[in-house]
């Protein structure tokens, strides 16, 4: 616990008015405060001390001001980074001159760019306005997603599929920074799952979209392409292959997301052009309880030090490289997994889409549950996780036991419950963007968990080999293992959790005592020191 930190003081720069806060004593213990000149970019417009308050009632409806824009445009943009990475799924069945392991190979491509661009593409977004760097990003992903419509051979293709991995490792890491800069810790959960839960949202738009006439889509989009084919996925007509049409449309999307991103999603709240003055103020007064900080364009050393050796950092990028290997598989071979119970290729995009509901659903509930309000289950992250993993593996246990039984309910009803496990994801997301303080270390820990995810989501492009079609009988025992062993691993992580709290609280008693302090002295220094850029542990 440091002591009382020093005063702030105010001097002229220009136009500018730059707050320095001086070194002080604390008036009970005589000794040092801790120097907060490196602290987060929120300091240059609010002080170290809180010196308004907003009633509960302002903050309602700036909460519904901030809800009315951010979450929306964070769906949008994980709406259209899903979908266009799983492009490859629809296109396989729609005519893709690319098969066999070269379409593994093709699969894993974009993990690969994802893994080898995360630690450059975080690092790089603290330095810079982060969500203008995201709506470049995402410009130009579309652009490199339409032109999958002019390479058709494996090398192009595969080439292409590393860019879009580069230029689509940035998205987790940036949306979460964003909610944790512009919510409390109780919010968060339910935010994240907001953008998560598309999802499961694009898996029933994306089948619908390679099943429907080309006319309709027109219709729904609004657009004047009239020199598109009648049909998207089973057209015969000779202008362009279906698989083209899918990318090119989806391209267009993404183009059109990122221009909305550059035009109106916030940085940070020091300057986000959409609330004023005051209510900038407001939101930073909101967040400063949390003690999470907000925006820091230094990075630092001992923050990534700390990261690195944190026992938790490493059991989230474990919990994460389990349900990425499944997610791996199942996002490029679900639709050949319905089709090999008996369907054609037309229906088995539209069974698919259920499976996104399933998702949806179960990552709405998860953030709800993350965000309960009695005090004894605020918060709660590693529970709603095990939620998530046990329908998975109750799927994947009836796709081996009802295998070659012809049910072809019972069978569906199994692929179904496995689409539950993706929303694991989004609450070790929320995990990270509350229980992680200090931002150089909350970009580490984000990075670490992304790099876990490219990695597992390569090796899950193995586990469904050619030789094992259509069953693929031990990709579905390996979903079983790992999401059995991902129970075990939040077990643990729950217990490391309530251990480190016992401790802090101790040690925040054992300094009450020492210094004298009462509770509203702890307060006191928890608000001085929220945008100080300390870690958790700090």
């Amino acid at each position: 616990m440091a002591s009382a930190p020093a005063a702030a003081t105010e001097k002229k720069q220009g136009n500018a008015t730059e707050k320095v806060v001086e070194s002080s004593v604390d008036e009970k213990t005589k000794e040092s405060s801790v120097d907060i000149e490196e602290g987060d970019e929120a300091l240059k417009l609010i002080g170290a001390e809180r010196a308004t308050q907003f009633s509960e009632e302002y903050n309602l409806k700036l909460r519904r001001k901030l809800d009315l824009l951010i979450p929306p445009l964070c769906a949008a943009v994980y709406f259209t980074q899903f979908l266009d990475k799983t492009s490859l799924n629809y296109a396989s069945i729609m005519g893709l001159p690319i098969t066999g392991q070269h379409y593994n190979l093709v699969s894993l491509a974009f993990y690969v760019g994802f893994l080898v661009w995360e630690f450059p593409t975080v690092y790089i977004s603290q330095k810079l306005r982060v969500a203008k760097y995201l709506g470049v990003n995402i410009v130009l992903w579309g652009i490199v997603l339409m032109l999958h419509a002019v390479g058709t051979s494996f090398g192009a293709f595969f080439a292409l599929r590393v860019l879009l991995g580069m230029l689509e490792s940035c998205v987790a890491p940036i949306l979460i920074l964003i909610i944790s800069m512009f919510y409390k810790k109780n919010e968060q959960a339910q935010r994240i799952s907001w953008f998560y839960l598309m999802n499961g949202l694009t898996q029933i738009f994306g089948g619908f979209v390679a099943y429907v006439s080309t006319s309709a889509i027109l219709a729904l989009l609004g657009t004047v392409l009239s020199s598109l084919p009648q049909g998207v996925s089973f057209d015969t007509g000779e202008k362009l292959p279906p698989f083209k049409i899918i990318y090119l449309l989806l391209g267009g999307l993404a183009i059109i997301v990122g221009i909305c991103v550059l035009i109106w999603l916030p940085d940070s709240p020091v300057n986000a052009r959409f609330l004023t003055k005051e209510e900038r103020i407001a939101v930073l007064e909101r967040v400063r309880d949390d003690q999470g900080g907000t925006e820091n364009k230094t990075l630092k050393r001992s923050q990534i030090i700390e990261a690195v050796t944190d026992v938790r950092t490493w059991l989230i990028v474990l919990s994460t490289l389990l349900t990425s290997i499944p997610n791996g598989g199942l996002s490029n071979f679900s639709n050949l997994i319905i089709k090999s119970f008996g369907y054609t290729s037309k229906q088995a995009l539209i069974l698919s889409t259920p499976t996104g509901v399933i998702h949806a659903g179960m990552t709405l509930f998860c953030g709800w549950y993350s965000g309960r309000t009695p005090f004894q289950w605020q918060n709660e992250r590693m529970i709603p996780i095990i939620f998530a993993l046990l329908p998975t593996i109750t799927g994947a246990a009836m796709l081996v036991g009802l295998n070659d039984s012809g049910q072809k309910g019972p069978l569906l009803f199994a692929i179904y419950l496995i689409g539950s496990f993706g929303s694991a994801l989004s609450t070790i997301y929320a995990w990270n963007a509350s229980n992680t303080a200090g931002h150089t270390k909350k970009s580490t820990i984000n990075a670490m968990t992304l790099v876990s995810f490219a990695v597992g989501n390569i090796a899950g492009t193995e586990i469904f080999q050619p030789k094992d079609a259509p069953d693929y009988i031990p990709g579905k025992i390996t979903i079983m293992i790992l999401l059995c062993v991902q129970i075990g691993i939040c077990v643990v992580m729950r217990w490391v959790n309530i251990r480190l709290n016992a401790k802090k609280v101790a040690m925040i008693n054992e300094e009450k005592a020492r210094r004298g302090w009462s509770d509203e002295d702890i307060q006191r220094e928890r608000e001085r020191h929220a945008f100080a850029d300390l870690t958790d542990k700090e």
